[in-house]
């Protein structure tokens, strides 16, 4: 079995310091591995980034996150990424790591994502230099996701994202903002490579469940939505959630 403890946007700050390391203290009795969905932060300084190490360290799980758009916000983006690695926590973008649980192998892929929209309301990399460079970023993120995914030989595979690769997981949201939550190209990128569960954040109004249009499950963990410091996920031949 593979126990996976999930949640994304954390939006730790200077206030944060000592309050979100006490909801970890029982975690390596529960979970084999933490996976971050993003947004860790609240606008991605520095001091921010400090906070995150420090109640992420010596968590005695491996720890795999991915950032979200208000960890680049204040452009240290490098510096928060190198601060988490230095606290060991394994930062994905376009690539994927692979972690081994009692024999059985867990891989996880990782990206960031970005926005565009889903299909019959989605923006085209035509027109203006500004919306070409929109979608081509996006566009790359997926071909890195797919990538990644493809490239992992193991027994569970698991797509971590901080922006929605599906509108299901995003109802509740306003319609006028589904283009800057999240693209079906993720999505898309998902089914053709093949995952057993995806993980994203991101959409502080939508909803937990969803599924990709080929049927793998989708779960939004932005912690606004589920509500506690973290989600948990079984596999034992079907992912299921623990109490």
């Amino acid at each position: 079995m593979i126990r996976i403890a999930a949640v994304g946007d954390t939006h730790l700050g200077m206030e944060s310091v000592g309050r979100f390391r006490p909801h970890l203290e029982h975690l390596a009795q529960r979970a084999d591995v933490l996976l971050l969905a993003g947004d860790l932060t609240h606008v991605g300084g520095r001091d921010e980034a400090e906070v995150v190490a420090g109640e992420l360290a010596d968590l005695r799980v491996p720890v795999v996150a991915v950032l979200g758009n208000h960890d680049y916000h204040a452009g240290e983006n490098e510096f928060v990424r190198g601060r988490l690695e230095d606290a060991g926590v394994r930062v994905l973008e376009g690539d994927s790591v692979v972690i081994d649980v009692d024999g059985s192998r867990l891989g996880v892929a990782g990206v960031k994502g970005f926005g565009g929209g889903f299909a019959g309301a989605c923006g085209t990399d035509f027109g203006e230099p500004e919306m070409k460079a929109f979608m081509l970023h996006t566009k790359d993120r997926a071909a890195r996701l797919e990538d990644a995914l493809a490239g992992l030989d193991v027994d569970v595979r698991v797509a971590l994202l901080h922006y929605a690769p599906i509108e299901g997981t995003l109802r509740g949201e306003r319609l006028e903002v589904y283009p800057f939550l999240g693209s079906y190209l993720l999505g898309e990128a998902v089914d053709r490579a093949g995952a057993d569960l995806v993980l994203h954040g991101h959409a502080h109004g939508g909803i937990e469940k969803g599924l990709t249009p080929g049927g793998v499950n989708v779960r939004n963990v932005a912690r606004p939505v589920i509500g506690r410091a973290y989600n948990l996920y079984r596999f034992d031949g079907a992912a299921e959630e623990c109490a």
